[in-house]
C-alpha cells in the first residue's frame, strides 16, 4: 500500500482581545499555467528568493484553499493561490522551536534535535520551557500541556495544550483524535521491500530497553506501516505510518528488519552519516479537540537526511 502525503490544512481559531491572534491575510492569484509551485511564486512575487522560500516554508502560501509547503507542488492552470501578506509573529523567538501554528487552545510546534520534550531536570533545555516562556512574554495566561512526547534526538512536530482541560481532552481520545502520524528515517542498509508492516508486543526489560516479541510477552501491541522513499548503495529513506504509538516503536521496528535507524546509539549498529539519530516527525494530522475541525501539518524532509541520497 501506498501512503499518500496529503496537503496541510489548518483551521484557524481567532482570540480578538490578543493582538498574537490576528487573522491572516491572504493575496490571491489566478495561475495561467502549469508551474512548480516556488518556479510560480518566484515569477509572480516582487520579493527576494530567500524571503519566498520563508513564506512558503512557514505555511503562508495556500492552493485553493489548502496550505501548501511543498516548493515541487504542480501547479494547473485554473489553481488559485493565496499568499500570506500579515506579518510575521516576532514575539516567538526560539533557535531550537519552531511555532508552526496556535489559537487560544493549543499550539504546534516543530522542534529541532537535542530538546527535550519536558524537563527531566532543573537547568535542562526543553520545548515546554520555551513555550511557558513565550505566553509569558505575549501575556497570555496560560502554561504549555505537554500532551505526547518526542525523544530528546528525534526531531519533529508536537502538540501542547494551552489548558489541561484541552490535555485531557486530546489525551483521554488521543487514538481517534489523531488519525494521521509519520515519521521519515534514514536506515542503515537497502530495505529488501518497497512498503510493508511491521507488528509485534513491545516491552521495557529492567535496563529500560524495549524489547519485541511476535507473541503476547506482557508488553504493548504496535503496528508500523513503512514505506520506502529512496535508496543509496548503504542506506534507504523511509516513511514509517503509525497504527500505534509505543514507546521507542520506529527504533525497534527499524532493528527487527535489520536495518536499524542511523545515528541509534541504544538499537543501531554504529552507521551515523548524519551525526544525529536520523528520525523526524514530519506529519500530524488530528481533529481539533474543541473545533472538531480537520488540523492537517506537515514539515519538508530534513535537508541532511536528503544529502544521504544525494551523494550518489
Amino acid at each position: 500500500m501506498v501512503l499518500v502525503l496529503k496537503h496541510c490544512t489548518f483551521a484557524v481559531m481567532i482570540k480578538k482581545q490578543n493582538p498574537f491572534f490576528r487573522k491572516a491575510r491572504y493575496e490571491q492569484m489566478e495561475v495561467r499555467e502549469e508551474a512548480p509551485l516556488l518556479e510560480w511564486l518566484l515569477a509572480n512575487l516582487s520579493q527576494s528568493k530567500s524571503k519566498t522560500k520563508a513564506t512558503l516554508h512557514n505555511h503562508g502560501v495556500k492552493v485553493n484553499k489548502r496550505l501548501v509547503t511543498k516548493f515541487d507542488y504542480m501547479l494547473k492552470p485554473g489553481d488559485h493561490v493565496s499568499i500570506s501578506t500579515s506579518k510575521k509573529n516576532d514575539t516567538f523567538q526560539s533557535k531550537h522551536v519552531k511555532l508552526v501554528y496556535e489559537d487560544r487552545y493549543l499550539v504546534v510546534v516543530e522542534k529541532n534535535n537535542g530538546i527535550l520534550s519536558m524537563a527531566a531536570g532543573h537547568t535542562s533545555l526543553n520545548v515546554k520551557k520555551v513555550l511557558d516562556d513565550y505566553f509569558h512574554k505575549s501575556h497570555q495566561k496560560c502554561t504549555a500541556h505537554v500532551v505526547h512526547r518526542l525523544d530528546r534526538d528525534t526531531s519533529g512536530l508536537m502538540i501542547y495544550a494551552k489548558s489541561m482541560e484541552v490535555e485531557q481532552l486530546l489525551e483521554h481520545d488521543w487514538h481517534n483524535i489523531v488519525y494521521d502520524r509519520r515519521y521519515i528515517a534514514v536506515l542503515s542498509g537497502q530495505m529488501e521491500d518497497n512498503e510493508g508492516v511491521i507488528a509485534n508486543w513491545l516491552k521495557d526489560n529492567k535496563a529500560y530497553v524495549t524489547y519485541s516479541s511476535p507473541v503476547d510477552n506482557g508488553g504493548k501491541y504496535a503496528v508500523s506501516h513503512f514505506h520506502v522513499l529512496d535508496r543509496s548503495a548503504n542506506h534507504s529513506l523511509v516513511e514509517f505510518k503509525l497504527e500505534t504509538g509505543r514507546k521507542n516503536q520506529i527504533r525497534v521496528h527499524a532493528a527487527d528488519m535489520n536495518h536499524p535507524v542511523c545515528g541509534d546509539i541504544k538499537y543501531g549498529n554504529g552507521d551515523d552519516p548524519i551525526h544525529r539519530l536520523a528520525l523526524h516527525a514530519y506529519v500530524l494530522c488530528f481533529y481539533h479537540p474543541l473545533t472538531h475541525q480537520p488540523m492537517e501539518f506537515s514539515t519538508s524532509i530534513p535537508i541532511s537526511f536528503r544529502k544521504v541520497f544525494a551523494k550518489r
